[in-house]
């Protein structure tokens, strides 16, 4: 009897350790499945995917946890129902083509369906159609995620569950600027584009700035917008919808203004179906007859005055080097001007005061000369943000897009796999140079090293100069048709020193 309960005893112990170790083997199964998907994400995140990647997550309905006394375990959070957080909003453009008749509702909750059932990882960059849905391959030009630099950092990514997705269907028009005519000889003074434009399309992606500067002004631009809807009292709460870039010639204001605007149109299209750009020509407004110039900067509101009747049409208007309409008055008062600028400057203030009850109307202006502006009207701007020169970073992302648009265009030459060819981006260079073992192929890295060194000789070079660096530098080729890259980055480095021997003092 006592032999009987002593093995029912070891029995018992035995079965303990069986449970014990069950639990254990359990839990290091479903630990080592969870650090698989972790270094796979982080792998894929370090190739700095160009698009985002499907994501199977791991089901583990059939993979039972216990602990020692049998009691079944909750799984590891990794379904999206378990995580906490609060959903990122991310942008997601759907571009349709220009013969699609679909409407964009449609085709909205279509790609929201598509982007449901894909499980994707969202990074910045395009997508591809599904090619099992008809009705998008008909309609739908492209669709690209937009903007999740805003709220990841250290090159992590947004998984599927994190994501709340806010798709904007745009359709890009073909028409091209009109000018207002004109019958007595006069200069046209605007020109005008209906948007989202064809003209503008891909102009935002190609602008590199310092961290944060273009979220910024779609930020400002949609708290304009969404005070004014909500009827926020503007004596209580005040904001003008003006915005005034100021920096040296070449970094880009004019462009990032065109640019802001063709992005807010597509953003907001869903509220404002009609979208214009009145671009107006300052040089027109001026004649040679006194106290005429006053008269037209009025008229030329009164127009614009007119557009933004229509409460489903937002305007932007845009008024480049905005120093030449709104001088600083104090110098005309010294004499050195003459008194008919100071009736062009009061008109306008009053012309923009009278635009600030318009809900659907934003001013965007620049300025390479910010103490030639009346005081008046730098007061009157809610954001005025300096666009300085390039950052080493930008440079080299100004470069290294350039370079990526002549290997895929195939104007560089002597690459293996050149179509594929990806450049790391600065970031990810610095984090190469730091490292004592470099796994990727040497060509890549060495081409990078150059890139940086280029974009080291380019300091106090314009956007507008390093755009055309490359050019330059491939017209100072022996032979144009057969450019080798490692030649080419030496002759942009030359290239660069001599442009920036020539810049005036």
């Amino acid at each position: 009897m006592d032999e009987m309960r002593r093995n029912r005893r070891e029995r018992k112990k035995e079965k303990g350790k069986f449970e014990v170790l069950r639990f254990k083997i359990n839990l290091i199964l479903c630990n080592a499945i969870h650090i698989i998907i972790h270094s796979l994400l982080i792998t894929e995140t370090k190739r700095k995917m160009s698009s985002p990647m499907d994501i199977s997550v791991p089901n583990f309905e059939g993979v039972k946890i216990s602990d020692q006394n049998g009691v079944p375990l909750a799984p590891p959070p990794a379904s999206p129902s378990n995580v906490p957080h609060e959903k990122f909003h991310v942008s997601v453009e759907v571009c349709l083509k220009p013969s699609s008749t679909a409407r964009p509702d449609d085709v909205q909750k279509a790609v929201e369906q598509m982007l449901e059932k894909r499980s994707l990882s969202y990074v910045d960059g395009p997508i591809p159609v599904a090619n099992d849905d008809p009705f998008l391959m008909e309609n739908v030009h492209r669709i690209c995620i937009c903007d999740t630099d805003e709220w990841v950092k250290n090159h992590d990514i947004l998984l599927f569950w994190q994501v709340k997705p806010i798709v904007h269907v745009f359709q890009l028009s073909e028409e091209g600027p009109c000018e207002e005519l004109t019958g007595d000889g006069q200069l046209s003074s605007f020109n005008e584009w209906i948007l989202p434009a064809k003209e503008f399309d891909g102009m935002w992606e190609s602008l590199i700035y310092e961290s944060g500067l273009k979220q910024r002004l779609l930020r400002y631009a949609a708290s304009a917008l969404l005070f004014t809807e909500k009827g926020v009292d503007p004596f209580l709460v005040s904001w003008n919808r003006i915005i005034l870039l100021h920096g040296p010639p070449g970094t880009g204001k004019t462009s990032l203004c065109k640019a802001l605007a063709q992005k807010l149109s597509i953003r907001f299209s869903s509220r404002y179906p009609q979208c214009q750009l009145i671009e107006v020509n300052a040089h027109s407004l001026f004649s040679k007859w006194f106290s005429e110039s006053g008269k037209l900067v009025a008229k030329l509101f009164q127009k614009i005055q007119e557009m933004i009747e229509e409460e489903n049409n937002l305007v932007f208007v845009l008024i480049d080097e905005v120093e030449s309409l709104a001088a600083a008055r104090k110098a005309a008062l010294s004499g050195s001007e003459p008194s008919d600028s100071i009736r062009v400057v009061n008109a306008l203030l009053t012309q923009m005061d009278k635009l600030k009850s318009s809900p659907n109307v934003i001013i965007l202006t620049t300025s390479n000369i910010t103490a030639a502006i009346d005081i008046a009207f730098v007061d009157r701007a809610d954001i005025k943000a300096y666009v300085g020169p390039p950052t080493l970073q930008a440079r080299y992302e100004i470069l290294r897009s350039c370079l990526q648009e002549l290997i895929r265009t195939g104007i560089i030459s002597n690459i293996q796999g050149s179509s594929q060819y990806i450049l790391s981006d600065y970031v990810t260079l610095k984090e190469k140079l730091n490292m004592h073992e470099i796994q990727e192929a040497q060509t890549t890295f060495h081409l990078c090293k150059q890139l940086a060194e280029a974009a080291e000789a380019c300091e106090g070079l314009s956007g507008r100069t390093l755009r055309k660096l490359p050019f330059l530098a491939h017209a100072e080729l022996d032979n144009p048709y057969c450019c080798d890259p490692n030649k080419l980055l030496n002759t942009m480095i030359d290239t660069a020193r001599r442009e920036r021997s020539e810049l005036p003092d």
